[in-house]
């Protein structure tokens, strides 16, 4: 552009030069008519060699301007392709736009249904999680029980413990009560024998008095005669002691009943084993 304008230049110049009046709307008057001279010859070589210089210049800029337009054209041809494949990639993409459009949509039907199908089952979830809150609570109520039980089955554990121990010191006070109820036996069969003794020696002693009553009786009356009579044997009983004939028959008997009397101690028949006479009462 800027060769072109400096040859615009030249032009006017060399115009200028030839005598012509410059062209253009500020021109008020019309020229002038002079009569035209030939050019000088000077004057035309030059104007050949501007032109000649020009025609160079406008040969490259058509050279240049024709390898732009060939590689405007291949610009082109490969901007049409880009455009035809991108035109082929909106549709794929367009197709493939509709038929995600149409199963977002389907899927969106869908979705609506089931929203609309699981409406009851949110009033049932909210049932089952009022239902769960209870159940939460009844689990630590239950909870709290089981700890409670824990505890008491501990106390009981140890209560049992302690009820062992109690039913070995049972069996053993058990053990003592039947060996102390085989000694009450015994003693009460010994007892037996001895108020069996003890009544048999009191008849005895009963009858044994009874004729030592009536011994002493007879001796007396005896006596009493041989006083009386004044015989040769007076001396003789009068200077014995009249219980002693009698002594070793029942005087040895009535020294035994005399001391193993009511109150007193006899013999039993448990190998010489005393009690007193008061115990069975």
């Amino acid at each position: 552009m800027a060769k072109r304008s400096r040859g615009q230049r030249e032009r006017e110049a060399v115009r200028d030069r030839r005598g012509y009046l410059p062209e253009g709307p500020f021109l008020r008057e019309p020229p002038m008519q002079r009569p035209r001279l030939p050019p000088h010859p000077a004057i035309l070589e030059e104007e050949l060699e501007i032109q000649h210089a020009e025609i160079q210049r406008l040969r490259a800029d058509n050279r240049r301007f024709a390898e732009d337009r060939m590689t405007l054209q291949r610009e082109l041809a490969a901007a049409k392709e880009e455009i035809h494949r991108m035109n082929l990639a909106i549709v794929d993409l367009r197709s493939e736009q509709e038929l995600r459009s149409r199963e977002f949509i389907e899927k969106g039907l869908e979705l609506e249904s089931e929203i609309r199908a699981n409406e009851p089952l949110k009033k049932e979830t909210a049932q089952l999680r009022a239902e769960a809150q209870k159940l939460n609570s009844l689990r630590q109520e239950l909870s709290g029980k089981v700890q409670t039980l824990t505890q008491d089955l501990s106390r009981l554990q140890a209560d049992n413990k302690q009820i062992h121990m109690l039913r070995v010191e049972i069996e053993g006070l058990h053990q003592e009560l039947m060996r102390t109820r085989t000694m009450v036996d015994y003693e009460k069969k010994a007892n037996t024998e001895l108020v069996e003794q003890t009544q048999a020696m009191e008849k005895n002693m009963v009858s044994l008095s009874r004729d030592v009553e009536k011994l002493r009786a007879e001796l007396t009356i005896a006596e009493g005669r041989h006083w009386n009579a004044g015989g040769p044997y007076g001396t003789r009983y009068g200077g014995l002691d009249l219980p002693v004939p009698y002594a070793d028959g029942y005087g040895a008997h009535m020294g035994g009943a005399e001391k193993n009397s009511l109150y007193g101690r006899v013999p039993t028949s448990g190998g010489g084993r005393e009690k007193p006479h008061t115990s069975r009462r």
